[in-house]
């Protein structure tokens, strides 16, 4: 079965120099029947303007992928951490006991468009940290490339969930296939373009519930951009 969550029920922010469509229940968006699906928390979309961001805030007990679509976000954290996100970056952070961090549009004159990912952890009470690695569009094209796994394996930065994370970038008419293992589940984001997932149109900002499913296709209506989870 996919339920299809919509990419404009989703709940909204917008402050001026941010916009923000939440997938499930995020701050002051509030919704009982969206209020993450297994492990995944969060999935938030933003837009921040040039020079504008996130002013230092804390965390604790979650895994946080960021995920850019376009520009840059800088990160900077309360354990000395510092970075730039681009395109083809993927970052964890693991809030564990706590930390503290900023997240800013690192361009004085482009807007930063990117997923920020909220994953439970399986175990309270972390060592905080991060990790962050890059992942070409040549690795990523027409294919679903493994970037988050729990065991860190090909490569992929390591979450401390039994979950794992594919994306891909598909020109029109191409097609990849997931198979889930038994008793697993999947989420599938359209971060651009538009697909069908078993046959279920899904465009940008759309996502999806897998559950039942022995296997997954997705073929792209045009080119595309595509985040699948697999959960536990």
């Amino acid at each position: 079965m996919i339920t299809v969550r919509h990419h404009d029920q989703r709940g909204k922010a917008q402050f001026g120099w941010l916009d923000s469509r939440h997938s499930f229940s995020f701050g002051g968006y509030s919704d009982p029947h969206h209020n993450g699906f297994r492990a995944l928390r969060v999935i938030n979309e933003d837009r921040v303007q040039p020079g504008r961001g996130f002013e230092p805030h804390s965390h604790r007990d979650m895994e946080i992928i960021s995920y850019v679509l376009e520009g840059a976000l800088e990160h900077k954290d309360s354990l000395g951490s510092g970075a730039v996100i681009r395109p083809g970056d993927v970052q964890r952070m693991t809030a564990g006991t706590g930390i503290t961090h900023s997240e800013f549009n690192a361009s004085s004159g482009q807007p930063v468009h990117f997923l920020q990912i909220w994953i439970i952890p399986a175990t309270r009470g972390l060592r905080p940290g991060y990790e962050q690695r890059h992942f070409s569009a040549a690795e990523r094209r027409d294919g679903l490339k493994l970037v988050a796994a729990p065991d860190g394996r090909d490569g992929a930065v390591t979450i401390h969930q039994d979950a794992s994370l594919y994306v891909a970038l598909l020109a029109a008419g191409r097609k990849v296939e997931h198979v889930f293992a038994d008793d697993r589940y999947g989420w599938v984001q359209v971060a651009r373009g538009a697909v069908a997932a078993n046959g279920v149109a899904l465009t940008a900002g759309d996502g999806a519930a897998v559950r039942g499913e022995a296997a997954l296709a997705i073929t792209a209506s045009t080119d595309a951009e595509v985040l699948l989870f697999d959960l536990g």
